[in-house]
């Protein structure tokens, strides 16, 4: 049997019971309930109904509303003194689809009789009715949703670590696999390096092969990021979303098999919608008609004895451009010297007898941690002719460019792989001898992941 104890005097009188006397204080006992007490300014929240349709509020009830679905309304109660009610952005999707708050018929919200829109991320909102010349008073609002850090989780690739940023290599195909994206919005925009791979240096049974030209080279340094990036920064930014990102990673050029022949360009590398061009192959002794596989990310040197057959870089077209054009071969000998193939950052260099022309540079960045260049322009060769130094071959510009072959029938010397770099030109006569292949590219992608 039940009881109620009273700490002074019980006084019924009518339907009134006092319990207690003045500065009396009434405790009930643990697991109670009580009603009729009145409210203490708090609500009770609606935890096991999430709306996500218009609905009408009822006083004293505090409600999760998610908008991600769409916007929609929170018809408010006729109110009367003391109604309160409370709403919450359950999914922080307010910014994009807001919860619209409407009065009830010609009462007022904060003095006014209209709607009002809640827009931002992870607001909650308490009103409480005064009267009928204010309304629904807003007694507290926060802007600040004080959540759990939510970071880009993904797979593919070699992965490693510099600080709070995980780096995916790519140096084959693969795919960049998003299983969850970033609470952070800016996070989700994510740095990248797309490296093309480099052409193949020209072959020749006289006068000295071109370098080949550097794979297309392409960054972006996201808006979350830290580490020095190149000088052309400043691609395409890629924001990634849940799901898989197919990666292409651009195999290198080849020589030429017989004289007169081309070797191939080098391949695209691909990251989502940003492709980095094939660099281009050297010139070879065939025409002064530049062939459609000179041209690419970086453009390959020309032949000796044809200095205006050059191919050209940042083909096709970006900004920043991704390559530069090879340099010309020289026009006459003793040293029949080919030119230079272009680099991310430097056009290769012409060749000048008696010295070949050196590989364009390539582009330095810190993306994996430290700072490496890429796609550097392979380097000329040269033609001994008697009495000559056939040592003064072009060397490969920095970043994985082949230099030239180093003397009489010598090969050029293949691009580094996983650089882009540019095969070096072939230093022929009196037999043939192939230009060297270009590097194969890589794809780098990173996000901050702590």
């Amino acid at each position: 049997m039940s009881k109620i104890e009273v700490d002074a005097i019980d006084k019924q009188s009518g339907s009134t019971l006092t319990l207690g006397g003045s500065g009396t204080a009434v405790t009930l006992a643990c697991g109670a309930t009580q009603t009729g007490f009145g409210r203490t300014g708090t609500v009770n929240w609606q935890t096991s109904s999430i709306k996500t349709a218009t609905f009408t509020a009822a006083n004293g009830e505090g409600y999760f509303a998610n908008t991600s679905g769409g916007a929609f309304v929170m018809n408010l109660p006729a109110g009367t003194a003391g109604n309160i009610v409370s709403v919450v952005d359950y999914t922080n999707s307010f910014q994009t689809n807001a919860l619209t708050i409407t009065p009830n018929g010609s009462q007022k919200i904060g003095g006014t009789n209209a709607s009002v829109n809640l827009t931002t991320e992870g607001q909650s909102v308490t009103w409480v009715y005064v009267d009928d010349t204010e309304g629904w008073k807003n007694t507290m609002d926060s802007t600040s949703n004080v959540t759990g850090r939510v970071f880009l989780t993904a797979t593919g690739g070699t992965i490693t670590t510099s600080g709070d940023f995980k780096i995916h290599s790519f140096t084959g195909p693969g795919t960049f696999c998003v299983s969850a994206i970033s609470s952070v919005a800016a996070e989700n925009t994510v740095s990248y390096m797309v490296v093309a791979g480099g052409g193949g240096g020209s072959g020749q049974t006289s006068n000295g092969g071109g370098g080949a030209g550097a794979g297309g080279f392409r960054e972006f340094k996201g808006p979350a990021d830290s580490y020095t990036a190149s000088p052309l920064n400043g691609s395409s930014p890629i924001t990634v979303t849940a799901t898989g990102f197919p990666i292409t990673v651009g195999a290198g050029g080849v020589g030429p098999a017989s004289n007169g022949a081309w070797g191939t360009k080098g391949a695209n590398s691909v990251f989502s919608t940003v492709t980095s061009a094939g660099g281009g192959q050297g010139s070879s002794h065939i025409s002064t008609c530049v062939p459609a596989n000179m041209p690419g990310g970086s453009g390959g040197g020309g032949f000796a004895g044809s200095p205006t057959t050059v191919g050209t870089g940042n083909t096709p077209p970006v900004s920043p451009p991704q390559g530069n054009n090879g340099g010309p071969g020289t026009p006459t000998g003793p040293l029949y010297s080919g030119g230079g193939g272009g680099g991310a950052t430097a056009a290769g260099v012409a060749g000048a007898a008696p010295k070949a022309g050196n590989g364009g540079a390539g582009a330095t960045t810190s993306i994996t941690g430290s700072p490496t260049a890429y796609a550097g322009g392979g380097g000329g060769g040269v033609t001994p002719s008697p009495g000559a130094n056939p040592s003064t071959i072009g060397a490969g510009g920095t970043g994985g460019g082949g230099p030239g072959g180093a003397g009489p029938n010598t090969v050029g010397v293949n691009g580094t792989a996983n650089t882009g770099g540019g095969g070096g030109g072939a230093s022929p006569y009196p037999s043939l001898v192939t230009g060297g292949t270009g590097g194969s590219g890589i794809v780098i992608i990173r996000y901050k992941y702590q």
